[in-house]
C-alpha cells in the first residue's frame, strides 16, 4: 500500500441482532481514538448507549435503526515507511425490520465487516446482507465474534460460511480453546497469541512472541492453516474469497488485527456504477450520491442532514454543485464531517469521504452532485413495501403537518407514500415491522402529530415497467387498485402476492418491479 494510493478505506459492518456489532464498532472507534470511554448496550444497568445509536426509539430497544458515518484516522506502518490512513465507518442498522436502509448504505461503501456470532452461525439477517454485498461485488472480512464464550466448532463456521455463501473462506487467526478453555488468539501473520488477564480475562495488551502452544491444539491450528486456501488479495476484492479473523469484540480480541486488516487489504474508493459508465475516483470533476437523508439529528435544532459518498475530484468548501433531482446548482457552504457523535465542518473532501449536506428538503436519496451536471450514478434501491398501513390522525387539524412529516420521512427513506389514484387517503409503506414504530415514534417526538395506524387493504405493491401503451390499458381496466409513488411514478397496489402473480399472467408485456433504480 503506497502513499500515493487514496489512503481511505469506507467500509460497513454487517451482521444479524445481537451478534455484536454495536460493541465491535465502538472498539473499532476506541482503537482508532473517536471516542475516549467504551460505552455499553444498555442492557447493563446504568451503562450508557454506544455513541453511533443515538435515537430515542434505538436507546428504548437497544438496537441501532438509523445508519451513522464515523471517522477516524490511525497511522499505520506501511511499504514506505508510515502513513495515515482514514476510515470511514459507515454502521447500518442490524435489525431485520431494518433492511432498506441498510440496503441503500451498502451502496456507499468499498468493503463490508461481516460479523458472525461463535455460538450461532450465520443467521437469516446476515445471509441476506451478504447477498446485497455480492450484488455489488463488496469485498468482505469475516469476524467471528464471542469465540471467549462456548460456541461452535470453529472449523463448523467456517464450512458453514463457506457452503452458504459460496465463497472461499481464508483463516489469518485461530481461537486457542474456547468458552471455559480460552487460553488466547493465534495471529497467522504475526506468530503471536494475544493471550486473555485480569479475572475478567481481557485483552490488555499481552502478546506471546514465541508462544508455547498445547499439544493438542498444534494439530488444529496446522490443519487450519493447511486445509484452507492461502489468502488472495485479488480473490478478496472481487468478492470471491474472505479472510476470516477470530475473537471477542467485548473483551478486546481481534479488535487491533481487524483494523489492521481494513488498513493492508480492504480497497481503496472503488469507482461507482454511473448507466454504462464507471466513474473513476480519479476523475477531476466532483461528483456524488446521495445515499441517506436525515433529518432532526438535533433535536435543538430541525435540521436535515443528506449523506453524500464522494465519487471522484476534490470537495472544497463552498462549491456549487448541481444535484440531478434540482438541475440547478447549490452552494454547499457548511459541508459535516462526522467524529462519532460529534461533527466538524469540511474545508476539503476526497473520494471515499461521506460529507454531510445541511438542507432543507432539497436533496434526496438517490440524487447526484456534480460539478457539470453530466453524471447519473445508478443502483440505489427501493424496495417494494411488505407492510402497508393508513395513517389515522387523532386531530384531524393536524393535517398539513401530517403531510410535511410524511413527505419528510418519505425523503429520508424511513417511509414510503402512495397517493392511491381514485380517492382514499395516503397509504403509508415499509419493509419491516419495526419502521412504523419509528414513524408513530418521531412524528409524535418531532412533528408534534399524535397518530395511530389502521389496516390497508394492500398487501404489497409494485412499480410498473414495459410499453407505455400496455401501461396506459392496464391503468384504464385497474383505477382502483393503482397509485402514484413520490416521484409520480404508476405503482400497482396488489391484495396478495397471488393478485400480483395472476396480474404477471395475464400480462406478459409489463413487469411488475419489486425494486426501483433511483
Amino acid at each position: 500500500m503506497s502513499s500515493q494510493e487514496n489512503p481511505r478505506r469506507t467500509f460497513a459492518i454487517i451482521s444479524h441482532p445481537d451478534a455484536g456489532k454495536t460493541t465491535l464498532t465502538e472498539k473499532l472507534l476506541l482503537q482508532g481514538g473517536a471516542i475516549h470511554l467504551a460505552g455499553e448496550v444498555k442492557a447493563r444497568g446504568q451503562a450508557r448507549r454506544a455513541r453511533s445509536d443515538w435515537m430515542k426509539i434505538e436507546q428504548q430497544r437497544g438496537i441501532s435503526v438509523t445508519s451513522s458515518v464515523m471517522t477516524f484516522e490511525k497511522e499505520f506502518i506501511g511499504e514506505d515507511g508510515p502513513e495515515t490512513i482514514t476510515f470511514n465507518l459507515l454502521d447500518t442498522p442490524g435489525h431485520e425490520d431494518f433492511s432498506e436502509d441498510t440496503y441503500r448504505t451498502l451502496t456507499a461503501v468499498d468493503s463490508a465487516i461481516m460479523v458472525i456470532d461463535a455460538a450461532k452461525g450465520i443467521e437469516p439477517q446476515t445471509r441476506k446482507l451478504f447477498e446485497v454485498c455480492r450484488l455489488r461485488s463488496v469485498p468482505i472480512i469475516t469476524f467471528v465474534n464471542k469465540v471467549d464464550r462456548e460456541g461452535r466448532d470453529p472449523f463448523e463456521t467456517l464450512d458453514e460460511v463457506a457452503d452458504m455463501l459460496a465463497l472461499d473462506v481464508s483463516p489469518q487467526m485461530w481461537p486457542i480453546g474456547m468458552g471455559g478453555l480460552f487460553e488466547g488468539i493465534l495471529d497467522f501473520r504475526t506468530g503471536e497469541v494475544a493471550r486473555p488477564e485480569g479475572g475478567s480475562k481481557e485483552y490488555l495488551g499481552k502478546r506471546d512472541t514465541d508462544p508455547a502452544i498445547p499439544e493438542n491444539f498444534e494439530e488444529e491450528y496446522q490443519l487450519a492453516q493447511a486445509g484452507y486456501p492461502e489468502f488472495d488479495l485479488e480473490a478478496y476484492r472481487n468478492g470471491d474469497l474472505t479472510p476470516v479473523y477470530f475473537g471477542s469484540a467485548l473483551k478486546n480480541f481481534g479488535v487491533e488485527e481487524l483494523i489492521d486488516a481494513i488498513a493492508r487489504y480492504a480497497p481503496p474508493p472503488r469507482p461507482q456504477p454511473a448507466g454504462e459508465e464507471q466513474i473513476s475516483p480519479d476523475r477531476d470533476e466532483v461528483t456524488g450520491f446521495i445515499f441517506k437523508v436525515q433529518a432532526n439529528m438535533d433535536p435543538m435544532h430541525r435540521d436535515r442532514i443528506a449523506f453524500m459518498r464522494q465519487v471522484s475530484g476534490t470537495f472544497k468548501r463552498g462549491m456549487k454543485l448541481t444535484p440531478s433531482g434540482l438541475g440547478k446548482p447549490i452552494a454547499v457552504h457548511s459541508p459535516i464531517l462526522f467524529f462519532a457523535q460529534d461533527r466538524e465542518i469540511a474545508d476539503t473532501a476526497h473520494p471515499g469521504d461521506i460529507i454531510g449536506i445541511p438542507n432543507h428538503g432539497t436533496l434526496r436519496v438517490g440524487d447526484t452532485l456534480s460539478e457539470k451536471n453530466q453524471v447519473r450514478f445508478t443502483g440505489l434501491p427501493n424496495f417494494a413495501p411488505e407492510i402497508l398501513r393508513r395513517v389515522q390522525l387523532k386531530d384531524p387539524t393536524k393535517t398539513k403537518q401530517l403531510r410535511k412529516a410524511l413527505d419528510d420521512l418519505s425523503e429520508e427513506g424511513v417511509i414510503q407514500v402512495f397517493y392511491p389514484v381514485i380517492g382514499g387517503s395516503s397509504i403509508v409503506g415499509v419493509v419491516g415491522q419495526l419502521q412504523l414504530e419509528v414513524l408513530v415514534s418521531r412524528l409524535a417526538a418531532e412533528y408534534k402529530v399524535e397518530a395511530g395506524l389502521e389496516a390497508s387493504p394492500f398487501a404489497t405493491a409494485r412499480w410498473l415497467k414495459g410499453p407505455q401503451e400496455k401501461i396506459d390499458e392496464f391503468e384504464r381496466f385497474n383505477q382502483g387498485n393503482l397509485a402514484h409513488d413520490r416521484d409520480g411514478d404508476t405503482v400497482f397496489m396488489a391484495k396478495s402476492p397471488w393478485d400480483v402473480g395472476y396480474q404477471q399472467e395475464k400480462n406478459p408485456e409489463i413487469t411488475f418491479s419489486a425494486t426501483k433504480e433511483r
